[in-house]
């Protein structure tokens, strides 16, 4: 999960180290009493997230017992203080924290009985000819996450002013994905609603439940597709783009019937498809999306083929790659032929070519880096790779010719994002993790020095930086419930402006995003 949960409040008194124990019949009354009717009497969620442990990683066994007892703020989270005693919230949380002895399913008929358009017109009129409701730049807008109180703020990129804000679904994840002009985004909740915003008229447009722990979603270069990757169940839901309605449900398994959780899908639109990388399984696969490729992988029997037409009649052809260890997580070199990926198990990063369809090259990607806030740029006239580390506190520069390490960059603590632009001679990064989480490192992307140490808030996170459309300004997370956007200088780094946020873990400028920026994330 790349955003962390809210903050929780923990009540020392609610320990459950001295009741932990198999899920008891009178736990499952408890549930059914005080839980089914938001979260669901089979945990998959209701108006409540689903209670799963794949779902909660996040919140934790340790702080479930506060959340129990005193609520979540800005959630209709109600405490149960008040109700249960100390004994019986322990059982809840034991309960909630056991894997259910089947695996939860979620499949066409669920989804489809999920799904809703609000805006029948907007989702299937032509809307061309609209314009925005503002007077701002659509393309320079950025999209703030607030995950304090689960809202999204529309942000004019030019005079750092809100233009309007409404409220998500519960812990997005994965980031928001725009079509290709910026008219409209697309969000995925943790547990698996996707939604559609339309950026003009400032209105959600239709969503669906696709699952019960989403990883995230990717959308086809030509607008018409949204395909999303999934924990639970495992499966892949490619869903049409224009009002989110099902297309198909795709079970993820290899050929010895090994099912897998999805990991990431993104999209690569030169090549017309989308590429996932799984979790259980050694492979890569790419789902082409093109109703004419001119050349489709038949992954049933592992060899090429001519086809015509293959979208329109629902086939979706799948090429899978074999795979020397389970990848977690990857991005794509700026030609998108090749994928640099790797495990979370601290094993070397690995470079996989879609042309030849194998493996080409070991990195040295020891400290488990984080690939999907990787980004690329020219040095000395060679195209170079950077990222920080989870577990190490330094930042790894690697040639993309040779795919050998230049340098290691150390820093105050391990990082979890990293931003440029082309217009900035600057890398931005942030130190997540450990005392120094409140650090902002920026680095000369010719020289590979630190230039300068930034502590945007003294003791709270700072995190997740983003430009603007033309390079000249770099925006902050503070991420804490009494957060901020702080916006600087690209150029001198001195704060121009503090914008008062409910813990905005990310923030998505639309043209950067559509052109496909070598300093974000695609």
């Amino acid at each position: 999960m790349r955003c962390l949960l809210s903050a929780l409040f923990i009540l020392s008194s609610f320990a459950i180290s001295s009741f932990a124990a198999e899920p008891s019949a009178d736990a499952v009354e408890l549930y059914m009493k005080h839980c089914a009717a938001c979260h669901g009497p089979d945990r998959l969620g209701l108006t409540g997230p689903a209670l799963l442990p794949e779902n909660l990683k996040r919140l934790g066994r340790k702080r479930a017992p506060g959340v129990i007892a005193n609520g979540r703020a800005a959630t209709q989270m109600q405490g149960f203080r008040d109700k249960l005693n100390a004994r019986q919230i322990a059982k809840l949380v034991n309960f909630i924290f056991t894997p259910p002895k089947v695996q939860p399913k979620w499949g066409e008929d669920r989804i489809r009985a999920s799904h809703v358009v609000y805006f029948p017109e907007l989702a299937h009129g032509d809307a061309t000819s609209t314009k925005p409701v503002y007077t701002a730049d659509p393309l320079n807008l950025f999209l703030v996450v607030e995950a304090g109180d689960h809202h999204v703020t529309v942000l004019d990129g030019d005079s750092f002013e809100p233009i309007h804000r409404f409220k998500s679904r519960f812990a997005l994840h994965g980031g928001p994905k725009y079509t290709s002009d910026g008219r409209f985004v697309y969000f995925a909740s943790r547990d698996g609603w996707i939604s559609k915003f339309d950026m003009y008229k400032l209105k959600t447009v239709a969503e669906i439940r696709a699952g019960v722990n989403t990883r995230n979603i990717a959308v086809s270069a030509d607008d018409r597709y949204v395909l999303v990757g999934n924990y639970l169940p495992h499966t892949l839901v490619l869903l049409r783009a224009d009002d989110l309605s099902l297309i198909k449900v795709i079970p993820v398994r290899d050929d010895f019937g090994t099912s897998s959780r999805v990991s990431a899908v993104y999209v690569a639109p030169p090549r017309e498809s989308f590429i996932i990388a799984l979790k259980d399984i050694p492979e890569i696969w790419e789902l082409f999306y093109s109703d004419h490729p001119p050349r489709v992988f038949n992954g049933a029997v592992h060899d090429f083929h001519m086809a015509e037409g293959l979208a329109e009649k629902g086939m979706f052809p799948i090429k899978r790659i074999r795979t020397d260890d389970i990848l977690d997580d990857f991005f794509f070199d700026q030609g998108y032929d090749n994928i640099i990926g790797t495990a979370r198990n601290d094993k070397k990063g690995q470079v996989f070519n879609l042309i030849v369809r194998r493996k080409i090259a070991d990195l040295d990607l020891t400290g488990m880096p984080h690939l999907g806030s990787g980004i690329t740029w020219k040095r000395n006239g060679h195209s170079v790779m950077a990222t920080p580390n989870i577990k190490a506190p330094y930042v790894t520069v690697i040639d993309m010719d040779t795919w050998k390490t230049i340098k290691k960059i150390e820093t105050l603590g391990p990082g979890f994002f990293m931003r440029s632009h082309e217009n900035t001679p600057y890398a931005w990064v942030d130190v997540f993790f450990g005392p120094n989480k409140d650090v902002m490192h920026v680095i000369d992307k010719q020289t590979l020095k630190i230039v300068k140490t930034l502590r945007p808030a003294p003791g709270k996170t700072s995190a997740h930086v983003e430009f603007t459309r033309d390079g000249r300004y770099a925006l902050v997370s503070i991420w804490d419930m009494d957060g901020a956007i702080v916006v600087y200088d690209a150029k001198t780094l001195k704060e121009v402006k503090r914008i008062p946020m409910k813990k905005p873990v990310g923030k998505y400028n639309v043209y950067n995003k559509i052109h496909r920026s070598e300093g974000t994330s695609h």
